[in-house]
């Protein structure tokens, strides 16, 4: 009997070989799968949402970035949340699933394929040793581009913070919608991993290959990046607006204080709105930092620990 992963990986290649003639025809051996890994905090939600918007001009030049399985909770969301939460809990059946609706998407002339989650990030250290077999076989069934930014470590880890205390809680998450302070959150290894960048790069280099992961230095509009990697740009092209504004120290106390009630996660998304007026109107009030200068010192040693900070200043070809 097949082992999952092999089960897995022989459906997708009987998939995807009524597409090897018209692979030919443009040039490439397979076809290329661009995976946006995040991080968390690195206008992950306005890529995101850009790529969606575009999927018909995507369509014109090949590219697809593919609706989700109607099935799914929240299906009409961005982005690709299914591919970390199957590869946590090595559900294959269910991946592969998602994969045959992907593939069913793909045309003739479709030579690139993008998939978009910060999640892949958020959860990769929670990923069981099958789930990277199968991430393994996926590399040998397509050319795969790991597309990851990275934010200088100080900056990073406090967005973190914030958005772990804005989240509702999950089982088995130590982080998660908790009442805790930045110092008592970089105690939980969980949470101060995600400083481990190079530890990720790494190990997707392993899976992929060493020419197979992009690494880039955060500036503030990913969308322009990607924009003029996929030929998409025009003269007239803007700034990118923030989805995601930043909450305050101020509204993360408030914050802290509702995750003291364990209260649940649909009553939780109630009280968001208020919150965000709150935020807004406490904005000039309460700027400073949430990493107090013991905890900064730590981070700086912790992420020193795991080695450099590795990003390249632009999108390479």
């Amino acid at each position: 009997m097949d082992k999952p992963n092999i089960h897995f990986a022989k459906e997708l290649a009987e998939l995807l070989k009524p597409f090897k003639q018209s692979l030919e025809q443009l040039k490439v051996q397979k076809l290329k799968l661009i995976i946006h890994a995040g991080t968390p905090k690195t206008g992950t939600t306005s890529l995101q949402s850009y790529l969606d918007k575009k999927q018909r001009k995507l369509r014109t030049k090949g590219i697809l970035y593919p609706h989700n399985l109607e099935k799914l909770q929240n299906p009409n969301a961005p982005k690709h949340q299914w591919f970390e939460k199957n590869l946590v809990t090595a559900n294959v059946e269910s991946f592969l699933e998602n994969f045959k609706n992907i593939i069913s998407q793909v045309k003739t002339d479709t030579h690139t394929i993008i998939l978009s989650s910060e999640g892949i990030y958020n959860y990769w250290w929670d990923f069981p040793d099958q789930s990277k077999d199968i991430l393994s076989e996926l590399g040998k069934l397509f050319d795969i581009d790991v597309w990851v930014w990275f934010r200088e470590p100080l900056l990073f880890i406090e967005s973190y913070y914030k958005q772990c205390i804005r989240n509702p809680q999950v089982k088995n998450n130590p982080c998660y919608g908790k009442d805790l302070s930045f110092a008592e959150m970089l105690k939980i290894k969980w949470f101060s991993q995600h400083l481990n960048y190079q530890g990720f790069v790494s190990e997707c280099q392993i899976l992929f290959g060493a020419n197979n992961v992009s690494v880039f230095n955060y500036q503030g509009d990913v969308v322009q990046e990607v924009i003029q990697k996929l030929g998409l740009a025009t003269p007239h092209d803007n700034p990118t607006p923030r989805q995601n504004k930043s909450l305050n120290g101020a509204s993360i106390e408030l914050l802290r204080t509702i995750n003291y009630y364990d209260i649940k996660a649909k009553d939780k998304e109630r009280l968001i709105p208020h919150l965000k007026e709150i935020n807004d109107i406490l904005e000039s009030y309460a700027n400073d930092s949430l990493i107090d200068e013991e905890s900064r010192k730590k981070v700086i040693k912790i992420s020193n620990a795991y080695g450099h900070y590795p990003y390249s200043s632009s999108i390479h070809s």
